[in-house]
């Protein structure tokens, strides 16, 4: 890999992680909100928290990040694929932990973003978005086609 693409991996690495950030937070309030104000179990609100942090992150990396072009209901698929597996095994870490074992809810909430985050970054890297990297407008007006 030559150093410009060294760079512009970098880069996107860099906005994966700032709009993984900003999930999180979603991810974070949200949860607080389900389980201090409406005193639902930790594994519910965690739930629904991933599920509103999920849509924010794969929109905004969808277009910003990996600036792709491709069928949004196909990679909105393959992205459920990845939570099809991933979800039940963070909610069940969750309801196990804090739950069962009396973990902090937060605390284990923290390691599944951590986890998430890892892990969704190299799937949608190498699988959801491998061919379809730098297509739509905002990358052809960055090169100077539009």
């Amino acid at each position: 890999m030559e150093k410009s693409e060294k760079k512009k991996e970098l880069i996107r690495s860099i906005k994966f992680l700032l709009f993984s950030i900003s999930a999180g937070l979603i991810q974070m309030s949200s949860f607080a909100l389900f389980k201090e104000l409406l005193h639902w179990p930790n594994w519910l609100s965690y739930l629904l928290a991933l599920v509103l942090s999920v849509l924010w992150n794969f929109t905004l990396n969808r277009k910003f990040t990996f600036k792709s072009a491709n069928n949004v209901p196909i990679a909105m698929l393959k992205v459920a694929c990845y939570y099809a597996v991933f979800t039940p095994l963070s909610t069940l870490l969750e309801r196990t932990l804090a739950d069962s074992l009396g973990w902090n809810g937060y605390l284990v909430t923290a390691i599944n973003m951590v986890l998430n985050f890892v892990t969704e970054f190299l799937y949608q890297r190498f699988f959801v978005f491998r061919d379809s990297i730098d297509t739509n407008d905002l990358a052809r007006k960055e090169r100077g086609e539009e």
